[in-house]
């Protein structure tokens, strides 16, 4: 590689930086937040849904689970975005973005939800109910706070995840950090190193995001022990 191209690649990165990054705090973070936080009440309720005695919102929610977790969130992004207007129903990529995200990741995240309730030994529920406890208050009082510090870690991880699966919103045409790596490669055709700058962004937001959950683990544990 010649010295000239060198340069000319450098001052394309250097360009190209904060676009990028503009875009993940315009775009990526906030779809993460918004679709993480709503996808997380749907999880909870979905989860509630399957552990009820009520047969009908029982079926309900494993038909829920099972279509959106046996199907590329990609495929449901299309459906939404490029389907619904055959249907006269036509919605903006970003709002789009979020419903999609949130029904893919509320399905994923109810069964760690789901799981982490029923990793709580029977007897506690039993030993609550002897006291004069209702269902409900020995969900809230016993087995949810038990069960949020079973949850964290895989729900921490499915955050994560979810930061780079933003990636797909450029799919539907938002202009998160991929789309913006794109448009940026399409005009200076260098796409390997936007490429490489893209996913060096996503790297820090990774990083960044899993301190916080190790930090928030660690907090967690410690207010649990005393």
């Amino acid at each position: 590689m010649t010295t000239e191209r060198m340069e000319r690649i450098i001052g394309i990165l250097s360009d190209s930086f904060f676009p990028i990054v503009k875009a993940g705090l315009v775009y990526t973070i906030p779809l993460t937040l918004i679709t993480f936080t709503l996808g997380l009440i749907l999880a909870f309720l979905t989860a509630l849904a399957r552990l009820s005695d009520f047969k009908p919102l029982v079926l309900i929610a494993k038909f829920y689970v099972w279509v959106f977790r046996g199907t590329p969130l990609l495929v449901q992004l299309f459906i939404l975005f490029y389907g619904f207007p055959s249907l006269g129903i036509t919605l903006d990529p970003f709002p789009t973005a979020i419903i999609g995200f949130t029904l893919n990741k509320g399905a994923y995240s109810s069964e760690i939800i789901r799981a982490a309730i029923l990793s709580i030994p029977k007897g506690q529920r039993e030993a609550a109910y002897s006291i004069g406890m209702t269902k409900w208050q020995a969900m809230r009082r016993i087995i949810l706070p038990q069960a949020v510090r079973v949850a964290i870690p895989p729900l921490g991880n499915s955050f994560i995840s979810l930061t780079k699966d933003t990636s797909l919103a450029a799919t539907i045409t938002v202009t998160e950090m991929f789309q913006k790596g794109q448009q940026i490669a399409a005009v200076t055709y260098e796409p390997l190193w936007l490429y490489m700058e893209v996913a060096a962004v996503y790297l820090v937001f990774s990083t960044v995001l899993s301190y916080v959950q190790n930090r928030l683990e660690r907090r967690y544990e410690r207010s649990v022990a005393t």
